[in-house]
């Protein structure tokens, strides 16, 4: 969990977030427009504020809190204010950029639709997803990494089979999980590195 970095006189420096925002904007549901998210945001006395895409993606700055703490704070904000619960998972540069680093796929190799990952808001181990047959979705694959899941979709997301089976309710059960192409993945790595 994301503690925050200490000045020398022992206060906590600013850090960048992003807040991974789940389900909003989608089909007419839940729609958060991003002025209004950016509003909310600072509200909060959080600097820095951008959003990128419609599709909830938030970069912010704030020396309070950890990742976890903060996602509730802008669950809660987003609930008081809209009226409806959104899911939010935040995350700080290093950890992105982790994840961007770490991928078990030649990202750039492939077309950003054909490379996702999903974030999710605690560990998963592989026992989770024992019952999917790999082989039998192959060439599509997925692995996982740090509290995120890679999938390759060589057709995209659209078509793909496993992703279908991977957002089955009874693999998810007990987490909240938010996917992301690859261009949205490298693009909040960008945005939170800060100037």
């Amino acid at each position: 969990m994301t503690t925050g970095e200490r000045t020398t006189t022992g206060e906590r420096a600013t850090r960048t977030y992003a807040a991974l925002l789940r389900g909003i904007n989608v089909g007419g549901n839940k729609k958060v427009p991003m002025a209004e998210l950016r509003t909310l945001l600072e509200g909060l006395g959080y600097g820095g504020v951008a959003t990128y895409l419609q599709s909830g993606n938030a970069v912010f700055a704030t020396g309070h809190g950890d990742e976890e703490s903060l996602a509730g704070e802008i669950s809660g904000a987003i609930e008081k204010h809209f009226g409806f619960t959104v899911d939010v998972i935040v995350r700080d540069h290093a950890y992105l950029r982790s994840i961007r680093d770490n991928s078990p796929f030649p990202a750039a190799e492939l077309e950003p639709k054909q490379l996702h990952v999903t974030y999710f808001s605690t560990p998963v181990d592989d026992t989770r997803f024992a019952d999917i047959d790999q082989p039998a979705h192959l060439p599509e694959e997925f692995r996982l990494g740090d509290r995120a899941l890679y999938l390759y979709a060589p057709d995209g997301l659209g078509r793909s089979k496993l992703a279908e089976q991977l957002a089955k309710p009874r693999f998810l059960k007990g987490v909240i999980a938010t996917t992301r192409n690859w261009n949205t993945v490298v693009k909040l790595v960008e945005l939170t590195a800060g100037d």
